[in-house]
């Protein structure tokens, strides 16, 4: 049970935003200090309402709230920083980093380092041509701080550290298996100086890049159980639209 709180001037973002009722709107938004929260912004909608334009993406917010059930009340909403222009696949991207963490996180749980992280990774997504290294590295992060970070170290049969010129298996549940067969190939399939690679995060070379997105879309798959991300869809369509789906940011 949520007992009522007053919260003001809160660092936070929104990180989706949908009509609700004739004039309002319900918030879904990533604080510094109380973690991720739903809130109703009344009237917001309204030709003449002050919070008309600021409750948007990708704009740094202090924002003050009254919560007393799961579904708190907006009370005061005011720029913190200057809006951040991502347009194109920095704007899909960051949709994705979005969602990432609707997905993943459950509401009433304050975690300040996913919000800073979250913070980072916008900023680094601004005036990028290449949103790769910036997406995996936020999702290697945000997988460590929830508690599912990869094991980039050893052979989890064996404990022997990764051998560079060994293959392996790299299973979800438990990491990297040594494995025998010399022909056996997949995208969950990686040499020990690969898997290197991705740990070190070397995502100026291609190869790591395509590497660490075989890897990681495999794993966060496992941990959304099903549910599906609708901005990963968006950005396929739109990079083959564009001839540039080889670039492989998704």
């Amino acid at each position: 049970m949520i007992g009522t709180r007053r919260v003001y001037n809160e660092p936070a973002w929104i990180l989706h935003h949908r009509p609700y009722r004739d004039s309002s709107q319900l918030l879904d938004i990533l604080s510094r200090d109380h973690g991720r929260l739903a809130l109703v912004a009344k009237g917001s909608r309204r030709a003449k309402s002050r919070l008309r334009g600021i409750l948007r993406p990708f704009l740094p917010l202090q924002m003050s709230w009254v919560i007393r059930s799961d579904l708190g009340t907006l009370v005061g909403a005011e720029m913190h920083g200057n809006p951040l222009g991502l347009t194109g696949d920095t704007l899909i991207s960051g949709f994705y980093v979005s969602e990432l963490i609707l997905k993943l996180t459950h509401r009433h749980d304050p975690q300040p380092e996913i919000f800073e992280l979250y913070s980072r990774t916008i900023e680094r997504l601004v005036g990028s041509d290449n949103v790769a290294p910036a997406l995996r590295q936020f999702e290697i992060a945000l997988l460590r701080i929830l508690g599912y970070a990869l094991n980039l170290d050893h052979d989890t049969e064996t404990h022997d550290p990764l051998d560079p010129g060994k293959r392996y298996e790299y299973r979800v549940e438990v990491g990297p298996v040594a494995i025998r067969d010399s022909a056996r190939a997949g995208p969950m399939i990686f040499t020990g100086a690969e898997l290197s690679d991705i740990k070190n995060e070397r995502f100026i070379d291609r190869g790591v890049v395509k590497n660490a997105t075989d890897l990681l879309k495999q794993v966060i798959a496992y941990h959304l159980e099903g549910k599906p991300l609708q901005s990963r869809k968006v950005l396929k369509e739109m990079l083959a639209g564009t001839g540039q789906e080889a670039r492989r940011n998704d």
